[in-house]
């Protein structure tokens, strides 16, 4: 919870007087304060992103317009409901979706602190100071602010018109407007969705096994462009000549 002060005093004046203390601590000086709120305001605001890397308590993420902001030393105490379990920074993977709800409540308020003095003028130096003669015998100082009217006996009178034995009450109020601001921050978040099954009796991967097919030696056949007909007649000619040789030699 937090207290804004707009830094706004009221110093309001009725059937009494105002004085400025210069020092305050005698019984005599009473002081009050109370408080009134105002009707209150909400805001809701709402960020998503999605994990994209988380390392000991160091958190990146990418929110929905695509940018990535990084979260340095999350604190430990930092609880994230996923699926209705508290989980803490450590259980955090990525392609987990993230969301946060910050809920903003503003109270106007308004303290008044009323502080009265009763005393017997002592001493007056019109028109900065007076010197009052407390209950319990004690003299005290107070400032007198400029244009200041005092209320003496139902009579209304500056500090010119104070004298010495003059029993007066002196009355200060101070109004200071505030905002008190009460932020909660709720985080949830959702684990990423499992990978699709593989479809029925189809496998999800097939290695198959290259076996280099053997390297085979070509033969090379001459084509056939002769036969052995011209060998046998050549054979039988070589045969004749050889008989019509010996013939010749017998007849000799």
């Amino acid at each position: 919870m937090t207290r804004l002060n707009t830094n706004k005093s009221v110093i309001s004046i009725g059937a009494a007087i105002v004085l400025f203390a210069a020092c305050i601590g005698a019984a005599q000086v009473q002081t009050t304060t109370s408080t009134t709120q105002g009707t209150a305001s909400k805001t809701v605001a709402v960020e998503k992103g999605e994990v994209v890397y988380v390392s000991g308590n160091s958190l990146v993420v990418k929110m929905a317009d695509g940018s990535l902001r990084h979260f340095n030393n999350v604190p430990e105490s930092t609880k994230i409901t996923v699926d209705g379990k508290q989980v803490g920074i450590h259980d955090l993977k990525p392609g987990m979706k993230l969301q946060r709800t910050i809920t903003t409540t503003t109270t106007p308020e308004t303290i008044k602190t009323v502080t009265t003095v009763t005393g017997t003028v002592w001493y007056v130096n019109p028109p900065n100071n007076v010197i009052l003669t407390l209950d319990d015998g004690k003299n005290q100082e107070f400032k007198i602010p400029d244009g200041q009217k005092f209320n003496v006996n139902g009579q209304l009178t500056d500090a010119w018109g104070l004298k010495k034995g003059m029993t007066i009450s002196a009355t200060k109020v101070v109004e200071s407007p505030t905002d008190v601001v009460a932020r909660q921050s709720k985080i949830t978040g959702t684990m990423p969705p499992p990978p699709p099954p593989p479809v029925a009796d189809v496998p999800i991967l097939v290695v198959e096994e290259v076996v280099p097919a053997p390297v085979e030696t070509a033969q090379v056949t001459m084509p056939k462009t002769a036969s052995s007909l011209p060998l046998i007649g050549l054979l039988g000619l070589f045969s004749l000549a050889s008989s019509l040789g010996l013939k010749i030699l017998r007849n000799r």
